[in-house]
C-alpha cells in the first residue's frame, strides 16, 4: 500500500505521535525514551509557552495503516528574526528504515515550508535548546545521556537520500573523574589566587529555595553566554519560569555551581546531575506506577555525571570563571565517587571549551549533525 501521510490534529494522533519510538526501538539496548507525559506537553500549546514565539505541525507516516513514521516541522518566528533567515526546523523525526516513508514525511515539511514562504529546513532541532537537537551519526555503541537522544544508524542515510547535507556538527566526551590526589594541582593553585586577586566568589547554595530564588537569574546569564551559539534563541519569561518549576525540584543543590561578582551578581553557571539514563530507560515513558522509583534511584546513583548546561558572562569570560566551578566541582564529584563524565552536546567549532576537558583524559565517543536543504 502508498505511504499516508496525516497531520496530527486530535490528543489521539498526538499520543501515537508521541509513542511511535517505543514500537520503533523495541529490544533496543541504546534507546532511553523519553517520559510521555513530557513529550505531551511539548506539543501542547497551553502547557509549553514556547508556542508564544513558534508555531509547530507534526505529520505523522502510515504504511498499511500502521505508524511507521514521524516529523515535526517548527517555524520559530524568533530565530528567524534573530538570525534574519526564512527557515524551518524539524525535530523528533524517527522512521523505519523505509526511504519511502522518509521522503513521504519531509515532502511534507517541505509544502509546509512552501506554504510558510520558508526557503531553506535545518534539523532536528526543537524550539529551544533545551529541546533535542542533533542526529546521531557516530557512537551507537554507546550508552546516551537523557540531553542527547539515541537513533537508528540508518537515519543519516534517509536524509541524505532526500537532498539533507551537514550544516555543523556537535560532538560528546566521556572523561574520567580524578581520584584523590589525582586532581592538577597547578588547577587549584590558580583557582584559589583567583579568589584571593579578584572580587570572585563561589555561591553557596544553603538549600532548594535558595537556589530556586536565583533559578530565574540563571536563566537570564543562559540567554547572555549561549547568544552566539549555533541555533540559539533568547527565552521569555515565562518559558523560564516554565523550566524552573519543570526541572529545578529535582536537581542537587550541591551539583550546581555558580560564581558571583563583588554586587553579587551571578557572571558563571555550571549545572550537572546524576546520571538518568538507566532510570528513564526502566521507566519505560511512565512515571506511575514504579517509573518515579526509577528514576529516584538513578539520582542516588552516584557512577556517572552527566553536564547540562554551563555559560559565563561575556564581560567575564577569560578571568578564570569556568575553571573555579570546575575546580570546586571535581571536588564535589570525588567526595560523591563519581567515576565518570559526560560532556553532553558540544559545537565541533567550541574549541575553548573542548580544551577545558584536557585535564580529564578525554575521549570523544559520539558524534551529532544538524542537517540542512535549501529549497528551491
Amino acid at each position: 500500500m502508498a505511504v499516508e501521510i496525516k497531520t496530527v490534529e486530535s490528543r489521539k494522533d498526538l499520543k501515537r505521535f508521541v509513542k511511535l519510538p517505543f514500537r520503533l526501538y523495541k529490544g533496543n539496548e541504546m534507546w532511553v525514551p523519553e517520559l510521555i507525559m513530557d513529550d505531551l506537553e511539548t506539543f501542547t500549546p497551553s502547557k509549553n509557552p514556547a508556542f508564544e514565539q513558534a508555531e509547530a505541525r507534526l505529520f505523522l507516516a502510515f504504511r498499511d495503516g500502521v505508524p511507521a513514521g514521524r516529523v515535526a516541522a517548527i517555524l520559530s518566528r524568533i530565530a528567524n528574526e534573530k538570525y534574519q533567515t526564512k527557515n524551518m526546523r524539524f525535530g523528533w523525526f524517527e522512521c523505519v528504515d523505509d526511504t519511502e516513508v522518509s521522503r513521504a514525511l519531509f515532502d511534507a515539511v517541505a509544502a509546509y515550508t512552501g506554504e510558510t514562504g520558508m526557503r531553506t529546513i535545518t534539523g532536528p532541532l526543537g524550539f529551544t535548546d533545551l529541546d533535542p537537537e542533533g542526529m546521531l551519526i557516530e557512537g551507537f555503541d554507546q550508552f546516551p545521556t537523557i540531553a542527547s537522544r539515541y537513533n537508528h544508524p540508518y537515519y543519516q542515510r534517509l536524509l541524505e537520500d532526500w537532498g539533507f547535507s551537514k550544516e555543523i556538527d556537535y560532538l560528546e566526551f566521556r572523561s574520567r573523574v580524578p581520584g584523590r590526589g589525582e586532581f592538577p594541582e597547578k588547577l587549584m593553585r590558580i583557582a584559589n589566587r583567583i579568589l584571593e586577586r579578584s572580587s570572585l566568589r563561589l555561591i553557596e547554595f544553603k538549600n532548594k529555595r535558595a537556589l530556586k530564588t536565583r533559578a530565574v537569574e540563571l536563566f537570564e546569564l543562559l540567554d547572555e553566554a549561549f547568544e552566539e551559539i549555533y541555533g540559539s534563541v533568547p527565552l521569555s519569561l515565562k518559558q523560564k519560569e516554565h523550566y524552573v518549576k519543570k526541572y529545578f525540584t529535582f536537581v542537587n543543590k550541591d551539583m550546581i555551581q555558580a560564581v558571583a561578582n563583588d554586587k553579587d551578581q551571578m557572571v558563571g553557571f555550571m549545572i550537572t546531575m546524576p546520571s538518568l539514563s538507566r532510570g528513564f530507560q526502566k521507566a519505560r515513558g511512565r512515571i506511575l506506577p514504579f517509573g518515579w522509583y526509577h528514576i529516584l534511584k538513578s539520582m542516588r546513583t552516584h557512577e556517572v555525571v552527566d553536564f547540562y548546561l554551563a555559560g559565563v558572562s561575556k564581560r567575564y569570560r577569560g578571568q578564570g570563571v569556568d575553571l573555579l566551578m570546575v575546580v570546586k566541582l571535581a571536588e564535589v564529584l570525588m567526595n560523591m565517587g563519581f567515576k565518570y563524565a559526560e560532556s553532553n552536546l558540544e559545537l565541533e567549532t567550541n574549541t575553548k571549551v573542548q580544551a577545558q576537558w584536557k585535564y580529564f583524559h578525554p575521549t570523544q565517543h559520539r558524534r551529532r549533525r544538524i542537517f540542512r536543504k535549501e529549497m528551491q
